[in-house]
């Protein structure tokens, strides 16, 4: 495209000037040339600091998904009489799924007479919502229903925050890697892509003797 509409870093219009020259102005200023309307004639061509703009576009995606975002709900299974190794086990997936930003669902099994003593189930709960404090908050209390008593589990602030945090990092990780300038750099001539000249022995070199015969036994 001989011309582009330049926009400078400050978002106004410098006007219709050639590409060359536009290039030009991103780089006096350490800044790269983004093509932002292709479609437009002539193509609209905005002055930025690219990783940025990248990472405000990731912000901004991440902002719209977030009314779309689909919530998994794990459910995990005790028994009030569950031994420690067991519960040690089913609390490590717990902790697992609520790192991993997934809500839990945490349910207590009642068989039999046990069902007459729901303060078991409780108990177990608020355990387990107490040892897991620092990756869960209580959404739902415990509640009992017929022989079940549940109590759900979502993940805690600091853990939302770090994913939040990682998926920032990433964003900018994927915009650093670009350089500054709108051009990529300059394709190979002709003379770059020829191939290296063959190596020819020295003809004028005297030829080797041959090696004397080997003494008689």
């Amino acid at each position: 495209m001989p011309e582009v509409r330049l926009v400078g870093e400050d978002g106004k219009q410098i006007g219709v000037v050639k590409t060359s020259e536009a290039l030009a102005y991103a780089q006096e200023r350490d800044l790269d040339l983004v093509e932002v309307a292709p479609e437009a004639r002539p193509p609209v061509c905005r002055v930025l600091d690219y990783s940025k703009y990248k990472y405000e576009q990731a912000q901004k995606q991440k902002a719209a998904r977030k009314h779309q975002q689909q919530i998994t709900i794990r459910e995990i299974k005790f028994r009030p009489k569950i031994a420690q190794n067991d519960y040690d086990t089913k609390k490590g997936h717990v902790r697992r799924f609520l790192t991993g930003r997934d809500r839990v669902k945490v349910t207590i099994m009642f068989r039999g007479r046990e069902v007459t003593h729901p303060e078991r189930g409780t108990a177990l709960l608020e355990r387990l919502a107490g040892e897991l404090a620092d990756v869960g908050v209580v959404e739902q209390t415990p509640l009992q229903d017929g022989r079940n008593m549940t109590m759900m589990l979502a993940p805690s602030k600091a853990v939302l925050a770090a994913g939040e945090k990682e998926a920032a990092a990433a964003a900018k990780g994927e915009g650093s890697g670009h350089q500054n300038g709108a051009a990529d750099s300059a394709p190979p001539t002709p003379s770059d892509l020829a191939a290296p000249p063959p190596i020819i022995a020295d003809e004028t070199d005297p030829p080797v003797p041959p090696a004397p015969p080997a003494p008689p036994v």
